[in-house]
């Protein structure tokens, strides 16, 4: 049992874009949906990437998902101007998340809610992340368990980034699923030795299994977790 969640149990995937919650946390996701639970993906797609093909990022995250085996997903802005800042629309942001139309919290009760951590030094990631801990503040709807993913610039890179990530989710056997959903996105992945790279995140991947003892894993920043 992943996350102590029971089969037919709920989770929300908050994404800033359209890769960030398979490069952070591709192999969680996937260990989830083949244990049952319906893993629920809301891309808020903030539009901050100089020369992204609006087409060809939702055409990437559909497949990606699709191998992922999510029960649903949403992309939320995608012609709006708040995408271009969304700092600027903590707000929205956070009624998006809160209660925004079919893969929300209101909308779906899920158990667990998974967002960037803190500390990223992108912005978009950065803003994400506080309307997300807003959106689950104490409600009806508000999630039991409330976790970070942090993705592989932010390992490579980020100085600020939440380093106690106490949680080690094991995804042994997972890496050629979690593979799969990445070469999903052609138009975003690098060549090593780039954070992006697959090369690079299998790496990061062996790395975090190492400190717990496992093939593979993926470390998650707990927020909440009431068991």
């Amino acid at each position: 049992m992943v996350l102590g969640l029971p089969p037919g149990d709920n989770m929300l995937v908050v994404s800033p874009h359209h890769d960030d919650d398979t490069l952070g946390a591709g192999g969680t996701i996937a260990r989830l949906t083949a244990d049952g639970i319906g893993v629920h993906v809301l891309a808020i797609y903030c539009h901050t990437h100089p020369g992204s093909d609006p087409g060809v990022r939702a055409a990437e995250f559909e497949a990606a998902c699709n191998v992922l085996g999510v029960a649903s997903h949403r992309t939320a802005w995608t012609d709006t101007a708040a995408a271009a800042s969304p700092g600027a629309h903590l707000r929205e942001l956070v009624t998006l998340i809160e209660s925004g139309p079919e893969v929300s919290l209101r909308a779906l009760r899920p158990s667990a809610l998974l967002l960037p951590a803190a500390g990223s030094f992108h912005q978009d990631h950065q803003a994400v992340h506080t309307a997300g801990i807003a959106a689950a503040r104490p409600s009806p709807h508000a999630p039991r368990i409330v976790l970070g993913y942090v993705g592989p610039e932010d390992a490579a890179w980020g100085q600020r980034t939440d380093a106690r990530r106490p949680l080690a989710v094991d995804t042994s056997g997972l890496w050629e699923t979690k593979a799969k959903a990445l070469t999903c996105y052609g138009s975003q992945l690098r060549e090593a030795p780039h954070p992006r790279s697959l090369a690079t995140i299998r790496a990061l991947d062996t790395a975090a299994g190492s400190f717990v003892g496992t093939e593979m894993a993926e470390l998650l920043t707990v927020y909440r977790l009431v068991v």
